[in-house]
Order: C-alpha cells, then sequence, then structure tokens
C-alpha cells in the first residue's frame, strides 16, 4: 500500500500505455480510455486482463498525486490481489460480476477492512474491521478498489480544500477547485485514473465535484444506498452516490451499490414499479423562482438557456413552472448545523481535537443552534416535501444548473456572479441543497457542444425512486449529442 501522510507526495510511477484491440464503442488507444460497461466486457470475456487494467489505472493515479492530489491512499498491492482472484475466476470460466476488474476510487468515508478512513481530518483515522456494505458489493461484483480519495475536511464544505491533506487539484486547472467534498472523487474520474468513482452528498457533495469537473454524478433517493460504515455529516440528508463519465456506467454501479440494509436505520426499500422509465417525450419543468433568485454567473445562465432550448429540439416538452417555495437556502442551516453537532460534540471542545478554519467556523455556528431552530427547520422541510409532490404531477423531473458558477480558484473565497462578487458557498450550493432537504434523486450531466473547461453541467431533478427515469434522460442527451464527456487536455 502506498499511501500520503500529512505533507508528503506519493512516489510517481512512468504512465503506462496498455494497446488493445477494438470494442463495441469503437477503438480506443489506451486502457483509461475504456467505459466502465466495456472493461467489464473485456475482462469477462478474458480478452483484457483485470491486472492489466488495474494497473494501467494504479500507474496513472501515482503520477498524478504531485499535480492533483487526488488520494489520500493508494491501495496497490491489495487492489493487484484483488485483479488477480478477478482473473482467476475468469480462468476457470466463472462470473467475477457485472463489474469485473473496473477500478474504482472510493471517498475516504467509507469504510474498507484493514485501511484508517480518515474522513479528511487531522486527528480522525478508524481502521475499519470489515468492509462498508457499498464496499462489499462493489467487491462482490468484481470491482477493484484502486485507492481513497480526497475531501473536504469531515464533508463540510464544497471546495475540498482540505487543510490537512492538501487541496485536490482540478484536472481542467490545478489552479482551480474540483468542488466538494467529494473532490477527490471528481478528479480521479475527470483524469481517468479511475473508471467510476463513490462520493457521498449532503447538501451537493456528489453532483458538485461532477459539475465542477466535468463528469457525471447521481445523488440518490435518501435510503437508496446504505449508510452504514460512512461516517456521517448530516445522517437524514447523506446519501453515496456514484461519478462517472457516462449515465450508462452510473446505472451499472447504481445497480451495484442500492438496496435494503437491515443495519442501516435510514435504509428504505424501493417500492415496486418505482424503477420504469418513463416513456419519452420528457416533460422537463425550469423552476422559475428558483433561477432568478439565484446568485449566478450570467455566462453559466446562458448555457443553460441554451441548453434548455436544445433539449425542447429534440422533442422533450420544457416549460416554465411556479414554485415559490423551492428557494434557497430556506432552513439549511438549521437543518444539518444540529446533526452535524451532535456527531462532532465528543471532539469538538476537546483543544487536541484540531479543525480547519473553515469547519470550525461551520461547527461554531452549528452547536449555537437551538433545538428550536432544529424542529422548526424539520417542519420546513416536512412542508417542502408536501409541496414538491405536486409539482411532480405538473412535470416528469425539473432541470437548472448544476452549480452558479463553473469555476472557484483555490485559497480564493469569492466568485463573480451577475451582482458581483460573493461568497463561494451560496453559487456553489444553491441547485443541490434543496435536493436533499427533499430526499430526491438528482444527476449532474456535463454538456457537450459548449465552450469551457470544464464543460458547464446540467441538473435534473426527480420525484422519489426516479433514478431511472434521469439515467434514461441523461442518456437521451448523451445520444443526441447535448451531453457528453470530454477529457481536459493532457488527461
Amino acid at each position: 500500500m502506498t499511501s500520503r501522510p500529512n505533507g508528503k507526495r506519493l512516489t510517481s510511477r512512468e504512465r503506462s500505455e496498455v494497446p488493445f484491440g477494438p470494442v463495441n464503442a469503437g477503438p480506443v488507444s489506451n486502457l483509461h480510455e475504456l467505459t466502465a460497461a466495456d472493461a467489464a466486457r473485456l475482462v469477462r470475456s478474458g480478452e483484457v486482463a483485470a491486472t492489466e487494467i488495474v494497473t494501467h489505472h494504479l500507474d496513472r493515479a501515482e503520477a498524478s498525486q504531485p499535480e492533483l492530489n487526488a488520494f489520500t491512499t493508494l491501495d496497490r498491492d491489495r487492489a493487484l490481489a484483488q485483479a488477480a482472484a478477478v482473473d482467476r475466476t475468469v480462468a476457470k470460466a466463472g462470473d467475477p460480476g457485472p463489474l469485473a476488474g473496473v477500478p474504482v476510487a472510493l471517498k475516504d468515508l467509507l469504510d474498507q477492512r484493514g485501511l484508517p478512513t480518515t474522513a479528511g481530518s487531522a486527528f480522525y483515522s478508524a481502521v475499519a474491521d470489515s468492509d462498508s456494505p457499498v464496499v462489499e458489493r462493489l467487491s462482490d461484483a468484481g470491482a477493484v478498489i484502486i485507492g481513497r480519495t480526497g475531501l473536504h475536511e469531515f464533508a463540510y464544505g464544497f471546495t475540498s480544500e482540505n487543510p490537512w491533506f492538501g487541496p485536490v487539484r482540478n484536472p481542467w486547472d490545478p489552479a482551480t477547485s474540483t468542488g466538494g467534498s467529494s473532490g477527490g472523487s471528481g478528479a480521479a474520474v475527470a483524469a481517468r485514473l479511475a473508471s467510476v468513482a463513490i462520493g457521498t452528498d449532503t447538501g451537493g457533495s456528489v453532483r458538485v465535484p461532477a459539475a465542477m469537473c466535468g463528469v457525471t454524478g447521481l445523488k440518490v433517493t435518501h435510503g437508496a444506498v446504505s449508510l452504514t460504515g460512512v461516517f456521517p455529516l448530516a445522517p437524514s440528508l447523506d446519501t453515496v452516490g456514484p461519478l462517472a463519465r457516462c449515465a450508462a456506467d452510473l446505472a451499472l454501479v447504481l445497480e451495484t451499490i442500492e438496496g435494503w440494509d437491515s443495519s442501516d436505520p435510514w435504509s428504505r426499500p424501493r417500492p415496486l414499479g418505482s424503477d420504469t422509465p418513463m416513456a419519452r417525450p420528457f416533460r422537463i419543468g425550469v423552476p422559475r423562482q428558483w433561477l432568478a433568485s439565484a446568485p449566478i454567473h450570467p455566462g453559466v445562465r446562458a448555457d443553460f438557456d441554451r441548453t434548455c432550448e436544445a433539449v425542447a429540439g429534440q422533442g422533450h416538452d420544457v416549460i416554465e413552472v411556479d414554485a415559490p417555495f423551492l428557494e434557497p437556502p430556506g432552513l439549511m442551516a438549521e437543518l444539518h448545523g444540529p446533526e452535524a453537532a451532535a456527531v462532532h460534540e465528543k471532539w469538538f471542545g476537546d483543544a487536541d481535537r484540531r479543525y480547519g478554519d473553515d469547519v470550525r467556523s461551520r461547527l461554531e455556528a452549528a452547536f449555537a443552534l437551538s433545538r428550536a431552530d432544529h424542529l422548526r427547520a424539520r417542519a420546513w422541510r416536512s412542508g417542502l416535501r408536501t409541496t414538491s409532490a405536486g409539482l411532480f404531477e405538473q412535470v416528469d423531473m425539473l432541470a437548472t444548473p448544476t452549480c452558479g458558477i463553473a469555476r472557484k480558484v483555490i485559497g480564493e473565497d469569492l466568485v463573480e456572479v451577475s451582482s458581483g462578487q460573493v461568497h463561494h458557498r451560496p453559487p456553489l450550493s444553491w441547485f443541490s441543497s434543496l435536493v436533499n432537504a427533499l430526499g430526491i434523486p438528482a444527476i449532474a450531466i456535463p454538456l457537450s457542444g459548449l465552450a469551457g473547461d470544464p464543460p458547464p453541467s446540467l441538473q435534473l431533478i426527480g420525484p422519489p425512486w426516479s433514478e431511472r427515469l434521469l439515467l434514461a434522460a441523461a442518456a437521451s442527451l448523451e445520444e443526441a449529442g447535448i451531453a457528453g464527456f470530454r477529457p481536459p487536455q493532457g488527461w
């Protein structure tokens, strides 16, 4: 195992270029260009060894560390042993699973047996004695976790500028943020260091890095994926979800990790019939008040408007809807703050437990909230969910930008929006945090054909348990050429 202790870099290795023949999607020159679905197909057929694919991605990941700092740990020995086990299964004509040999990057918030979970902190480092259910399900499906990715300290922020492990840097421009809190997972997928990655999303922490890094990210219905063995931020809002380079790979990972878990009190079984995609064309609502009040860069708004026109040109119904109740921030701080305070109350007063300035400030504000504040926020959330249910009787899904900005410079708190300079947190979270309060799924999709490094990002939001609908919509936009991944230059 090659790890990066605080302040030290992983040893770089030469990048491996492993050519092979054409696949269904067309010829590719390197293994990192494969989708997860194609990688698994080639491994299961015996055309390419899992050890080849995993070694290639490990080499790229290690070589990237000095520039991107996407990982807190790269677990070469264990990853290669798992890949070899997959190859042995294939050699015996067995089925290693739907994710056979697929390299996965895992946010350093989920437990892996025998490895420390740091949560990106200065003092927390708990060595897990068992895998989290998400990790267990990935392994059972043949996936190979190559390393643990960097994040915002305790997942309590949107930049992944970590004071203890260093900032995770964006492959589109290393001077800029990957977003957070799952920034390392976003960077790993965008730079093609892993085929897919796992993140967590409490207020946008899968979708924001997906948008800032130009990849696709899925926030699931609350309770759809187990939270057991996941360090909590605010459990009534926390979700675990995948990041990938296309909708099909997201679907493949979702099918692997979702499902009821008796050990998780937040877990919920999927209702019967809830996973059937609706027939096209889709009815897509643009929430007028949510957009009008947003701290948004003019370029982001213009790209969103052009995208809505392009989607309508494909025959989908794109209509403006009145939804004055969807206007952030609502009572989000009052909702997540007391839950975060409850997680940290055993450490926060201890002088030996060091927190970064931004997280300490947010926790101080959280501890200052009263029980009455939290009860008021819970009532607000209940009303929000009831009212939004009627909205989804009018439309199949909602569309917004994923974030109000496309770039944030590392070390600078202020960003530019139409009204001038503002703190980065509102424009980064404006379109994502309410989705967590609602408990519903959403997908962030990189757009093609529009200028931008990273490309603009579209968010589609559906009613509870509509993950398949959102994935179908994303796939439809990919087929139409409206959405799609393009790699950052040099990666």
